[in-house]
């Protein structure tokens, strides 16, 4: 049987990925941002996960203001790297696990969640950029990422974009999907975007500390209680990017407390400002 084994959240930050890909993590500026990462990748190189399923949002590279699906899940083997407007990241391509795949998608869909199946698909900085921090720079010019990837794309770009409540649900269902799969597989779950940024408007530059704070405590400890807020919270307190924290929600309902077992512990939290213009949050609940 396949399990979640545990769930990564962290933002996506592209110039992130654009400080990696220069060689400048090392820099004054960039340097705190990567230490926060260090002891989460030498934890994700002994936990040696087979799968990852990756819920990030789509910057108009897969898809455009023509056609958003709510949900998206990449059922293909393989998966190129978008081109951005200055060339695709160089990072290898992504493996899929299509197998896995189409077993969520029907489960999940049999559960009444709507799910656009997206059999060839381009993923952009939201999925590649939480690879590259989990996984280090690239050592050799044969680097392939040490495991297979699902991409799940969520709407947070075009309103309406879903509820937390949604979101914290059908993590439950993504759950009970993948641990009805018959194959021994080690899954994570990471739940990416956020935290709180505005790119444009007035509050451009917006970043609000003790509201990203107060919101990992509640992912933690009142995941249910979290999934309730509504959407001009995220828009007020976080800025109208911060509604990219409802992903989060996915990927706790993942691990919530199902059966009555113990709740997730925490195995790592990191919060950092600036990073470009964004709060940077990162936390990793084992099961």
């Amino acid at each position: 049987m396949a399990r979640i084994t545990a769930a990564a959240f962290t933002s996506h930050v592209p110039a992130i990925g654009a400080a990696m890909d220069l060689g400048k993590t090392q820099e004054a500026y960039w340097q705190p941002v990567f230490a926060g990462y260090e002891a989460s990748r030498q934890w994700l190189r002994e936990q040696k996960p087979d799968v990852v399923f990756l819920v990030y949002n789509d910057h108009a590279n897969a898809f455009s203001l023509d056609l958003i699906p709510t949900f998206a899940i990449g059922t293909a083997a393989d998966y190129p790297i978008a081109d951005e407007g200055w060339g695709p990241r160089p990072v290898p391509p992504v493996k899929g696990h299509p197998e896995l795949a189409a077993h969520i998608a029907q489960s999940v869909i049999q559960e009444d969640f709507d799910l656009t199946i997206v059999n060839r698909m381009p993923v952009d900085h939201g999925l590649t950029v939480p690879l590259s921090l989990m996984c280090g720079e690239r050592p050799a010019d044969d680097f392939r990422w040490p495991f297979a990837v699902i991409p799940f794309a969520v709407n947070v770009v075009q309103y309406p974009v879903p509820s937390g409540r949604r979101c914290f649900e059908l993590g439950k269902a993504i759950r009970r999907a993948i641990e009805s799969f018959d194959e021994d597989l080690n899954v994570q779950i990471w739940g990416t975007g956020g935290m709180s940024h505005q790119l444009q408007g007035p509050r451009a530059g917006l970043i609000n500390r003790e509201w990203d704070n107060a919101f990992l405590d509640r992912l933690i400890a009142d995941p249910a209680g979290l999934a309730a807020m509504p959407h001009i919270d995220y828009v007020r307190e976080a800025g109208s990017e911060g509604i990219e924290l409802v992903m989060w929600l996915i990927a706790r309902g993942a691990m919530a407390d199902i059966a009555g077992g113990p709740a997730p512990r925490v195995k790592h939290r990191f919060y950092h400002v600036p990073a470009s213009n964004t709060a940077v949050g990162h936390l990793i609940l084992e099961d």
